[in-house]
């Protein structure tokens, strides 16, 4: 009997485990009795009753494993230690607490495996969330996709289900700050898409801050693509030329005509400095993201910290 993985990250879900956890139950006990299950939470140090209640779950149901991490080293961290420790043969990378991901696609998504995709990635069709979000995500997912030489499919998360031989092709890229979703991508391996409605989050408060997003976003760009460093040279190449170019034409015009195009005074000056300026400081933060990703990875920390594991 092959095993399927589900992991779940987990930080101050006391309202969401107990029905995550029964909702994986129902689908092993009916559409997928033909596979044993391997339910791994990974508790990001909740300050809430969640380890209590996973501590609960896991002395009662055996198929059942949990990671309490030392402290909280945020949702990608986590999700991706979860990953290493699952011993699926498959390992669907990701299935939230609150169930915005559906649970009901996990059967569709186990059938294209058995029948030979070595990853399954959802596609979110329908997003139920604020228009503003939905467009910010779709625009920086064009972005990061336009910019990166992978084919990322719109709609993309980490809602996926993987072959262990991608899992272990995954634990061959050695990233002090994984971002899971381009990993199988970047992989390679014969994938299928399954188009699917993410739903709003019921009950709770999200944990994906606005700064966390942020966070994660420059982690994409910086890990998946030197487009910025390229833009940064070749915008200084269009700033210098354009510079000696108004130069030019400022002497021309001063030889041929007695007059400059700046006037006596000092507004093209100061234009100029605060233009550059900011140019500067602009460039300087990005080569700061990549300085930032090095010294990271050069540390070689874990990607987190575990307390304690329960049935390993």
């Amino acid at each position: 009997m092959k095993t399927i993985s589900i992991v779940t990250p987990c930080y101050n879900e006391e309202l969401n485990i107990r029905e995550c956890h029964a909702a994986i139950r129902k689908l092993f006990a009916d559409e997928l009795s033909e596979y044993r299950r391997e339910h791994l939470f990974c508790d990001n140090a909740s300050s809430d009753a969640t380890p209590d209640i996973l501590r609960e779950i896991a002395a009662r149901d055996e198929n059942v494993k949990v990671i309490f991490n030392a402290r909280n080293f945020g949702a990608m961290r986590s999700n991706y230690n979860g990953v290493m420790a699952a011993t699926g043969d498959a390992v669907l990378l990701f299935f939230p607490a609150d169930m915005q991901d559906p649970p009901e696609m996990i059967p569709e998504f186990v059938s294209h495996w058995a029948k030979g995709a070595e990853v399954v990635y959802g596609v979110r069709k329908i997003r139920e969330e604020n228009p503003t979000m939905r467009t910010l995500r779709t625009l920086y997912y064009r972005v990061l996709t336009s910019l990166s030489g992978l084919s990322l499919p719109m709609g993309v998360g980490d809602f996926q289900l993987v072959d262990r031989k991608v899992v272990e092709a995954m634990r061959k890229i050695e990233d002090a700050y994984p971002f899971m979703r381009m990993m199988t991508f970047e992989c390679g391996f014969k994938s299928v898409g399954v188009p699917y409605r993410w739903v709003e989050r019921r009950r709770g408060v999200t944990s994906n801050t606005l700064k966390s997003l942020v966070d994660q976003g420059m982690n994409g760009l910086v890990t998946n693509t030197l487009a910025p460093l390229r833009l940064l040279l070749f915008g200084g190449f269009a700033i210098a030329a354009a510079a000696l170019l108004y130069a030019f034409v400022n002497l021309l015009l001063g030889v041929v005509y007695y007059r400059s195009i700046a006037q006596p005074g000092v507004m093209t000056i100061i234009t100029a400095v605060f233009f550059f300026g900011g140019v500067q400081l602009f460039s300087v933060g990005v080569l700061a993201e990549y300085v930032l990703a090095i010294y990271a990875q050069v540390r070689r920390k874990p990607v987190v910290f575990e307390r304690e594991r329960l049935n390993f």
